[in-house]
């Protein structure tokens, strides 16, 4: 029977990402077999019984969604002050889920949600990286120098950005509007907010419009679907790809 370090049996198990996972073991959340652990490399196999919490784990099959996040929803699987999560729009899916990575309780967009602890980790990991586009609703008309700005990398909070594509999709003179698309493969915190600011223009609306290989063809807000198998390998392969 194989033998797995246990925090990749717990990331394989649904219950968080690998990383996360060696945190719960660190802390004493994990036992094997009625003993404490705390170290890392312990081996276990699918006899052993593992508890986190004082809860018994039962090892489930991986499945992959993409959802329609609509704007005013958390990206998490629950909410201190009771607002709708991401899990709310999946009612029928009964494995223990998480999003990947997240957007912005005002984004909306294509957002994956998984069991799978070891998927998260390689798509959310710094070095792998994962085109995004998104698309935003900005103040202002941004001009081409400006925009080129983006294109070589800005500093934000001390760091440069790797280079993005940006393109103007259509421009609202009336307004002082302007439709912008951007894709960038790194994941900070309010990037493409904080990327349109740096230049002077503040987002409106934003809209994560597609995911490596996936678009959110066929889904209107709220709407979720499973992801096929070969999804799922191409975009475990991103990085095996010129």
């Amino acid at each position: 029977m194989e033998e797995v370090r246990l925090q990749k049996f717990l990331a394989q198990s649904g219950v968080a990402s690998r990383r996360k996972s060696e945190e719960l073991i660190a802390q004493g959340k994990v036992t094997v077999n009625g003993k404490k652990v705390t170290e890392m490399g312990v081996k276990v196999t699918k006899k052993d019984v593992i508890e986190v919490n004082g809860i018994p784990l039962t090892r489930e099959e991986n499945v992959y969604f993409m959802l329609y996040k609509p704007r005013g929803v958390v990206s998490t699987v629950s909410d201190d002050k009771d607002r709708t999560v991401v899990t709310d729009f999946l009612p029928g899916v009964h494995e223990r889920i998480f999003p990947v990575g997240r957007l912005d309780y005002d984004t909306s967009g294509l957002l994956l949600l998984t069991n799978d602890g070891e998927f998260t980790n390689k798509l959310t990991h710094p070095s792998y990286e994962v085109d995004k586009v998104y698309v935003t609703k900005v103040k202002g008309i941004p001009t081409q120098k400006d925009l080129q700005k983006l294109e070589k990398g800005i500093r934000l909070e001390g760091r440069k950005t790797a280079p993005a594509k940006v393109m103007i999709l259509s421009r609202d003179k009336a307004n002082q509007t302007a439709i912008v698309e951007l894709t960038i493969h790194e994941g900070r915190n309010h990037q493409v907010k904080k990327m349109m600011e740096a230049i002077g223009y503040p987002v409106v609306k934003l809209k994560r419009e597609r995911y490596g290989n996936l678009d959110l063809k066929g889904l209107a807000p709220g709407q979720y679907r499973r992801l096929t198998p070969k999804e799922v390998k191409d975009l475990m392969n991103l990085d095996k790809q010129d």
